[in-house]
């Protein structure tokens, strides 16, 4: 048998196990959505389905934000154990909110109304991204190091302010605060949730496009360049991306700081290779999969005693140190 004929029948072994992996992955949502959305469910479909409908949209959309920002960061960085959280994007959204009811006390419209609260909080963490960039990145030359250690250190500050003003308001706002600060499914609204899908598929697709530079982009800076990338407008482009998805499925959802790490390594594995198609695709698996298999658990397990963002965190943070220890024992 000729070289051609065995490159040509193992090209055809892989793109089988290729499509085998995205039966199985699809087969495994469609079970865990109608397992979601029906079990225990008396077809009541005048509550019980709409709002686990809506549910299921807010898990979709914030699944899509998670496995996109966190991957395409991660190329941006050269860095597989660091996701968007440590630029200070959740903490900037809670001393947001914190700010808002310290303002305008928890009666107020723009902290009531979803839409309102929505637009806003992603307005300012795209201000504070692309400020951060300007202020970083002015000097033309790109030191995403130097980026990642001022959005820790702003991370910490903005944390203090927000414990700050945690102390000037009242029991009843506290407990509307510590609601934003928490990682759930259930406070989103339709109108909402359209905005929040509407702008989510366009910056999806966005990434999606710019793929095959992702993929030269992670062969390292230098290969870029001799490649013709335009590193300096690439990672300025790409980190406003990065921060209006966060900021949506931080607005969803609350904050899911180890859910990035979690959800981008495994696609790696997954994936088994360095095109970025696969990666996002299975990314975006590993996301739906573990919010679904969550809220799950959530509701019919722990019976809504903890909160979506308790379990994913914990669970994350627990394979984020797993993932830190692992070279050292080797």
């Amino acid at each position: 048998m000729s070289w051609w004929a065995a490159v040509f029948i193992h090209f055809k072994e892989v793109k089988a196990v290729i499509n085998i992996f995205r039966i199985l992955a699809w087969s495994s949502i469609l079970f865990l959505i109608l397992l979601f959305v029906f079990f225990d469910s008396g077809f009541d479909y005048q509550y019980v389905i709409p709002n686990r409908l809506l549910r299921l949209g807010a898990i979709i959309v914030g699944a899509a934000c998670v496995a996109f920002s966190a991957i395409t960061f991660q190329t941006i960085t050269n860095n597989r154990i660091i996701t968007p959280a440590i630029m200070g994007y959740e903490a900037v959204y809670l001393l947001f909110q914190a700010l808002l009811i310290l303002a305008f006390n928890a009666s107020s419209q723009v902290v009531v109304s979803k839409n309102i609260n929505f637009i806003l909080a992603v307005i300012v963490m795209l201000v504070y991204s692309l400020i951060l960039q300007h202020w970083l990145l002015k000097r033309g030359r790109i030191q995403v190091f130097v980026l990642l250690l001022a959005g820790l250190v702003l991370t910490i500050v903005l944390n203090s302010f927000t414990q700050l003003i945690q102390f000037s308001i009242s029991p009843g706002e506290f407990s509307i605060f510590q609601s934003y600060s928490q990682a759930t499914f259930s406070r989103v609204d339709a109108s909402q949730l359209i905005i929040a899908a509407s702008v989510t598929v366009i910056i999806c697709i966005i990434l999606a496009y710019q793929r095959r530079t992702f993929d030269v982009f992670a062969l390292g800076r230098e290969q870029a360049l001799s490649l013709g990338v335009d590193d300096h407008r690439f990672i300025k482009l790409n980190l406003g991306l990065i921060a209006i998805l966060v900021a949506i499925s931080t607005s969803l959802l609350g904050p899911t700081a180890f859910m990035g790490v979690f959800v981008a390594n495994l696609a790696y594995a997954f994936a088994k290779c360095a095109r970025h198609s696969r990666i996002l695709f299975a990314g975006f698996v590993v996301a739906i999969t573990s919010f679904l298999v969550a809220q799950l658990l959530v509701e019919h397990v722990f019976n809504y005693r903890i909160t979506v963002g308790i379990l994913v965190n914990l669970l994350c943070a627990i394979y984020f140190l797993a993932l830190i220890l692992k070279p050292r024992s080797l």
